[in-house]
Protein backbone atom coordinates (compact mmCIF):
# COMPACT_ATOMS: atom_id res chain seq x y z
CA UNK A 1 0.00 0.00 0.00
CA UNK A 2 2.77 2.63 0.73
CA UNK A 3 3.85 2.17 -2.92
CA UNK A 4 0.35 2.72 -4.78
CA UNK A 5 0.30 5.77 -1.63
CA UNK A 6 3.64 6.98 -3.57
CA UNK A 7 2.23 6.60 -6.83
CA UNK A 8 -0.81 8.77 -6.19
CA UNK A 9 0.14 11.50 -4.22
CA UNK A 10 3.83 11.72 -5.94
CA UNK A 11 5.42 11.49 -2.14
CA UNK A 12 9.20 10.67 -3.24
CA UNK A 13 10.17 8.91 -7.47
CA UNK A 14 8.40 5.57 -8.23
CA UNK A 15 10.35 3.86 -10.84
CA UNK A 16 8.19 3.74 -14.26
CA UNK A 17 7.66 0.47 -14.50
CA UNK A 18 6.85 -0.21 -10.79
CA UNK A 19 3.86 2.81 -11.23
CA UNK A 20 2.39 0.78 -14.66
CA UNK A 21 2.58 -2.65 -12.57
CA UNK A 22 0.78 -0.37 -9.94
CA UNK A 23 -1.82 0.86 -12.45
CA UNK A 24 -2.28 -2.36 -14.33
CA UNK A 25 -3.34 -4.27 -11.08
CA UNK A 26 -5.63 -1.13 -10.02
CA UNK A 27 -7.18 -1.55 -13.66
CA UNK A 28 -7.80 -5.39 -12.99
CA UNK A 29 -9.61 -5.12 -9.21
CA UNK A 30 -11.54 -1.62 -10.78
CA UNK A 31 -9.66 0.54 -8.43
CA UNK A 32 -11.53 3.57 -8.20
CA UNK A 33 -8.55 6.07 -8.06
CA UNK A 34 -7.31 4.38 -11.23
CA UNK A 35 -7.64 7.36 -13.75
CA UNK A 36 -5.80 9.54 -11.20
CA UNK A 37 -2.70 6.73 -11.34
CA UNK A 38 -2.66 7.11 -14.61
CA UNK A 39 -2.52 11.22 -14.79
CA UNK A 40 0.42 10.55 -11.96
CA UNK A 41 2.35 8.50 -14.15
CA UNK A 42 2.08 11.15 -17.26
CA UNK A 43 3.15 14.16 -15.02
CA UNK A 44 6.70 13.44 -15.84
CA UNK A 45 6.41 12.46 -19.86
CA UNK A 46 7.92 14.82 -22.09
CA UNK A 47 5.73 17.28 -24.01
CA UNK A 48 5.57 17.60 -27.32
CA UNK A 49 3.45 20.23 -29.65
CA UNK A 50 2.54 18.90 -32.48
CA UNK A 51 1.01 20.73 -35.47
CA UNK A 52 -1.36 19.33 -37.94
CA UNK A 53 -2.45 21.19 -40.92
CA UNK A 54 -5.61 19.34 -43.28
CA UNK A 55 -7.69 20.70 -45.89
CA UNK A 56 -11.64 21.16 -46.47
CA UNK A 57 -12.50 21.06 -42.67
CA UNK A 58 -16.51 20.93 -44.03
CA UNK A 59 -15.89 17.04 -45.44
CA UNK A 60 -16.75 14.31 -43.04
CA UNK A 61 -13.57 12.83 -43.80
CA UNK A 62 -11.49 15.50 -42.35
CA UNK A 63 -13.21 16.00 -39.61
CA UNK A 64 -12.91 12.27 -38.60
CA UNK A 65 -8.75 12.46 -39.52
CA UNK A 66 -8.82 15.63 -37.40
CA UNK A 67 -10.78 13.34 -34.23
CA UNK A 68 -8.19 10.54 -34.75
CA UNK A 69 -5.04 12.78 -34.83
CA UNK A 70 -6.30 14.25 -31.39
CA UNK A 71 -6.94 11.08 -30.02
CA UNK A 72 -3.65 9.81 -30.80
CA UNK A 73 -1.65 12.20 -29.13
CA UNK A 74 -3.45 12.76 -25.95
CA UNK A 75 -3.25 9.31 -25.36
CA UNK A 76 0.30 8.49 -26.95
CA UNK A 77 1.95 6.12 -24.33
CA UNK A 78 5.72 8.14 -24.38
CA UNK A 79 4.99 10.95 -24.37
CA UNK A 80 1.67 13.96 -23.66
CA UNK A 81 0.95 15.21 -26.70
CA UNK A 82 -0.84 18.83 -27.55
CA UNK A 83 -2.20 18.67 -30.83
CA UNK A 84 -3.14 22.05 -32.74
CA UNK A 85 -5.15 21.20 -35.80
CA UNK A 86 -5.55 23.93 -38.70
CA UNK A 87 -6.84 23.68 -42.05
CA UNK A 88 -6.35 25.19 -45.33
CA UNK A 89 -9.61 26.32 -47.54
CA UNK A 90 -7.41 27.16 -50.69
CA UNK A 91 -4.96 25.34 -52.84
CA UNK A 92 -2.45 28.18 -53.52
CA UNK A 93 0.92 27.16 -52.62
CA UNK A 94 1.59 30.70 -51.12
CA UNK A 95 -1.74 30.71 -48.81
CA UNK A 96 -0.61 26.79 -47.34
CA UNK A 97 3.15 28.16 -46.91
CA UNK A 98 1.25 31.16 -44.65
CA UNK A 99 -0.44 28.46 -42.47
CA UNK A 100 2.34 26.19 -42.47
CA UNK A 101 4.69 28.61 -41.11
CA UNK A 102 2.37 30.30 -38.29
CA UNK A 103 1.54 26.48 -37.35
CA UNK A 104 5.19 25.95 -37.24
CA UNK A 105 5.26 29.07 -34.63
CA UNK A 106 3.35 27.07 -32.05
CA UNK A 107 4.73 23.58 -32.73
CA UNK A 108 7.91 21.43 -32.13
CA UNK A 109 6.77 19.31 -35.30
CA UNK A 110 4.16 19.55 -38.12
CA UNK A 111 2.24 17.19 -40.28
CA UNK A 112 0.59 18.13 -43.40
CA UNK A 113 -2.09 17.74 -46.50
CA UNK A 114 -0.69 19.48 -49.38
CA UNK A 115 0.08 19.32 -53.26
CA UNK A 116 3.65 18.80 -54.78
CA UNK A 117 4.52 22.11 -55.21
CA UNK A 118 8.33 23.94 -55.02
CA UNK A 119 6.74 26.93 -52.82
CA UNK A 120 5.88 24.40 -50.32
CA UNK A 121 9.30 22.73 -50.83
CA UNK A 122 11.15 25.90 -50.19
CA UNK A 123 9.15 26.36 -47.17
CA UNK A 124 9.45 22.91 -45.94
CA UNK A 125 12.90 23.36 -46.28
CA UNK A 126 13.52 26.35 -43.89
CA UNK A 127 11.60 24.81 -41.21
CA UNK A 128 14.37 21.79 -41.50
CA UNK A 129 17.20 24.43 -40.71
CA UNK A 130 15.67 25.78 -38.03
CA UNK A 131 14.78 22.07 -36.34
CA UNK A 132 10.95 21.79 -37.22
CA UNK A 133 10.71 18.22 -39.29
CA UNK A 134 7.41 18.09 -41.50
CA UNK A 135 5.82 15.07 -42.76
CA UNK A 136 3.71 14.72 -45.89
CA UNK A 137 0.19 13.01 -45.20
CA UNK A 138 -1.74 11.18 -47.69
CA UNK A 139 -0.10 12.81 -50.64
CA UNK A 140 3.99 13.20 -50.44
CA UNK A 141 5.44 16.47 -51.21
CA UNK A 142 8.83 18.14 -51.20
CA UNK A 143 10.76 14.38 -51.69
CA UNK A 144 14.46 14.41 -50.06
CA UNK A 145 13.57 17.40 -47.72
CA UNK A 146 10.51 17.07 -46.05
CA UNK A 147 11.23 14.51 -42.83
CA UNK A 148 8.60 11.32 -43.98
CA UNK A 149 5.88 10.91 -45.86
CA UNK A 150 2.69 8.35 -43.97
CA UNK A 151 0.16 7.52 -45.64
CA UNK A 152 -1.12 4.85 -48.10
CA UNK A 153 1.50 3.06 -51.19
CA UNK A 154 -1.30 5.40 -54.04
CA UNK A 155 0.18 3.41 -56.55
CA UNK A 156 -0.76 0.10 -55.36
CA UNK A 157 -4.66 1.64 -54.50
CA UNK A 158 -4.84 2.30 -58.24
CA UNK A 159 -3.69 -0.54 -59.36
CA UNK A 160 -6.66 -1.90 -57.03
CA UNK A 161 -8.96 -0.16 -58.31
CA UNK A 162 -7.74 -0.99 -61.88
CA UNK A 163 -8.23 -4.72 -60.92
CA UNK A 164 -11.93 -4.65 -59.33
CA UNK A 165 -13.54 -2.95 -62.31
CA UNK A 166 -11.35 -5.23 -64.71
CA UNK A 167 -12.98 -8.11 -63.28
CA UNK A 168 -16.50 -6.41 -62.06
CA UNK A 169 -17.37 -5.33 -65.54
CA UNK A 170 -19.77 -7.11 -68.08
CA UNK A 171 -17.41 -6.43 -70.69
CA UNK A 172 -14.27 -4.57 -71.97
CA UNK A 173 -15.00 -0.68 -72.44
CA UNK A 174 -14.08 3.19 -71.55
CA UNK A 175 -12.66 4.63 -67.77
CA UNK A 176 -13.07 7.34 -66.61
CA UNK A 177 -10.37 8.65 -63.79
CA UNK A 178 -11.06 12.08 -61.92
CA UNK A 179 -8.22 13.81 -59.87
CA UNK A 180 -7.83 16.72 -57.77
CA UNK A 181 -5.20 18.47 -59.30
CA UNK A 182 -2.02 17.43 -61.35
CA UNK A 183 0.11 18.75 -58.29
CA UNK A 184 -1.24 16.06 -55.61
CA UNK A 185 1.23 13.37 -56.17
CA UNK A 186 -0.50 10.85 -54.08
CA UNK A 187 -3.49 10.98 -56.86
CA UNK A 188 -0.83 11.24 -59.61
CA UNK A 189 0.10 7.79 -58.13
CA UNK A 190 -3.37 6.32 -58.56
CA UNK A 191 -4.14 7.36 -61.57
CA UNK A 192 -0.48 5.97 -63.19
CA UNK A 193 -1.54 2.81 -60.83
CA UNK A 194 -4.58 2.68 -62.64
CA UNK A 195 -3.21 2.94 -66.05
CA UNK A 196 -0.37 1.10 -65.47
CA UNK A 197 -2.65 -2.27 -64.41
CA UNK A 198 -5.03 -2.01 -67.66
CA UNK A 199 -2.42 -1.69 -69.65
CA UNK A 200 -0.30 -4.72 -68.49
CA UNK A 201 -3.41 -7.24 -67.86
CA UNK A 202 -6.46 -5.50 -69.50
CA UNK A 203 -5.60 -3.93 -72.73
CA UNK A 204 -8.87 -4.49 -74.30
CA UNK A 205 -10.01 -1.63 -71.80
CA UNK A 206 -9.57 2.01 -72.70
CA UNK A 207 -8.92 4.43 -69.75
CA UNK A 208 -9.78 7.81 -71.09
CA UNK A 209 -7.72 11.62 -70.76
CA UNK A 210 -7.95 12.59 -66.92
CA UNK A 211 -10.25 14.74 -65.72
CA UNK A 212 -9.45 17.19 -62.99
CA UNK A 213 -12.20 18.06 -60.55
CA UNK A 214 -10.13 20.24 -58.46
CA UNK A 215 -11.84 17.84 -55.52
CA UNK A 216 -15.32 19.84 -55.45
CA UNK A 217 -18.91 17.76 -56.08
CA UNK A 218 -20.22 20.33 -58.57
CA UNK A 219 -17.12 19.71 -61.03
CA UNK A 220 -17.30 15.72 -60.53
CA UNK A 221 -21.28 15.52 -60.80
CA UNK A 222 -21.06 17.67 -64.18
CA UNK A 223 -18.32 16.04 -65.66
CA UNK A 224 -19.62 12.32 -64.64
CA UNK A 225 -22.70 13.64 -66.67
CA UNK A 226 -21.30 14.46 -69.70
CA UNK A 227 -19.08 11.46 -69.51
CA UNK A 228 -22.06 8.98 -68.96
CA UNK A 229 -23.75 10.40 -72.12
CA UNK A 230 -20.72 10.86 -74.49
CA UNK A 231 -19.85 7.53 -73.65
CA UNK A 232 -22.10 4.84 -73.81
CA UNK A 233 -20.04 2.35 -73.57
CA UNK A 234 -18.32 3.99 -70.28
CA UNK A 235 -18.09 0.35 -67.98
CA UNK A 236 -15.42 2.04 -64.79
CA UNK A 237 -14.70 5.01 -63.21
CA UNK A 238 -12.45 5.64 -60.38
CA UNK A 239 -12.50 9.22 -58.42
CA UNK A 240 -8.93 9.06 -57.40
CA UNK A 241 -8.95 12.27 -54.88
CA UNK A 242 -12.26 14.04 -53.70
CA UNK A 243 -15.45 15.08 -55.55
CA UNK A 244 -16.58 11.54 -55.60
CA UNK A 245 -20.10 12.76 -54.08
CA UNK A 246 -20.68 14.16 -57.33
CA UNK A 247 -20.10 11.04 -59.23
CA UNK A 248 -21.96 9.05 -57.08
CA UNK A 249 -24.75 11.69 -57.40
CA UNK A 250 -24.69 11.54 -61.77
CA UNK A 251 -24.70 7.97 -61.15
CA UNK A 252 -28.26 7.77 -59.53
CA UNK A 253 -29.78 10.60 -61.37
CA UNK A 254 -28.94 9.20 -64.67
CA UNK A 255 -29.57 5.63 -63.54
CA UNK A 256 -27.94 4.32 -66.79
CA UNK A 257 -29.17 0.55 -68.08
CA UNK A 258 -25.61 -0.60 -67.23
CA UNK A 259 -24.12 1.30 -64.60
CA UNK A 260 -20.41 1.15 -64.34
CA UNK A 261 -18.14 0.24 -61.75
CA UNK A 262 -17.43 2.88 -59.83
CA UNK A 263 -14.59 2.76 -57.23
CA UNK A 264 -14.14 5.99 -54.26
CA UNK A 265 -11.70 6.38 -51.78
CA UNK A 266 -12.59 7.23 -48.05
CA UNK A 267 -15.60 5.68 -46.14
CA UNK A 268 -18.05 8.50 -45.44
CA UNK A 269 -21.87 8.78 -45.36
CA UNK A 270 -21.92 9.43 -48.80
CA UNK A 271 -19.89 6.49 -50.12
CA UNK A 272 -21.24 3.87 -47.08
CA UNK A 273 -24.73 4.73 -48.96
CA UNK A 274 -23.08 4.01 -52.36
CA UNK A 275 -22.50 0.94 -51.47
CA UNK A 276 -25.49 -0.07 -49.98
CA UNK A 277 -27.35 0.95 -52.86
CA UNK A 278 -25.01 -0.77 -54.86
CA UNK A 279 -23.82 2.36 -57.13
CA UNK A 280 -20.48 2.21 -55.77
CA UNK A 281 -18.80 -1.43 -56.08
CA UNK A 282 -15.87 -0.72 -53.57
CA UNK A 283 -14.50 2.14 -51.21
CA UNK A 284 -10.91 2.13 -50.70
CA UNK A 285 -9.87 3.77 -47.23
CA UNK A 286 -7.26 4.95 -45.01
CA UNK A 287 -7.01 3.19 -41.76
CA UNK A 288 -7.17 6.66 -40.28
CA UNK A 289 -6.27 5.25 -36.32
CA UNK A 290 -3.83 3.72 -37.00
CA UNK A 291 -2.37 6.25 -39.31
CA UNK A 292 -2.26 8.80 -36.87
CA UNK A 293 -0.75 6.68 -33.85
CA UNK A 294 2.20 6.00 -36.14
CA UNK A 295 2.12 9.60 -37.29
CA UNK A 296 2.24 11.04 -34.06
CA UNK A 297 5.06 8.36 -32.94
CA UNK A 298 7.40 9.20 -35.72
CA UNK A 299 6.49 13.06 -35.22
CA UNK A 300 7.88 12.55 -31.41
CA UNK A 301 10.73 10.35 -32.48
CA UNK A 302 11.97 13.49 -34.82
CA UNK A 303 11.75 16.15 -31.99
CA UNK A 304 13.63 14.09 -29.40
CA UNK A 305 16.22 12.31 -32.17
CA UNK A 306 16.50 14.96 -34.32
CA UNK A 307 15.62 15.62 -37.91
CA UNK A 308 16.57 12.28 -40.06
CA UNK A 309 19.48 12.60 -42.71
CA UNK A 310 16.93 10.21 -44.69
CA UNK A 311 13.79 10.54 -44.89
CA UNK A 312 11.54 7.79 -45.13
CA UNK A 313 8.28 6.52 -45.83
CA UNK A 314 5.72 4.98 -43.98
CA UNK A 315 3.19 2.52 -45.94
CA UNK A 316 -0.18 1.76 -44.57
CA UNK A 317 -2.42 -1.37 -45.37
CA UNK A 318 -5.55 0.21 -46.69
CA UNK A 319 -9.20 -0.83 -46.03
CA UNK A 320 -11.15 -2.52 -49.11
CA UNK A 321 -14.94 -1.97 -48.28
CA UNK A 322 -17.14 -3.73 -50.58
CA UNK A 323 -21.44 -3.66 -50.62
CA UNK A 324 -21.22 -6.95 -48.59
CA UNK A 325 -18.65 -5.78 -45.97
CA UNK A 326 -20.12 -2.72 -44.85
Amino acid sequence: MATVDRVLNGRCPVRGETARRVYDAASVIGYHATSLIKQRMRQDLPEYRLGFLLQKPEQHFYQEFARELKSAAAHAPRFRGVPIVDFWASQSPEEIVAQLNRLAGKTQAVALVSPDHPTVTVAVEALKVRGIPVFSLLSDFAAGVREGYVGLNNRKAGRTAAWMIAKCAKRPGKVAVFVGSHRFHGQELREIGLRSYFREHAPDFTVLETLVNLETTQLTHQAMVDVLKRHPDLVGCYVAGGGMEGAIAAVRAINPKDPPVVICNEITPESRGALTDNIATMVIATPLERLSRELVELMAHAISDGVANAPGQTFLPFDINLPESI
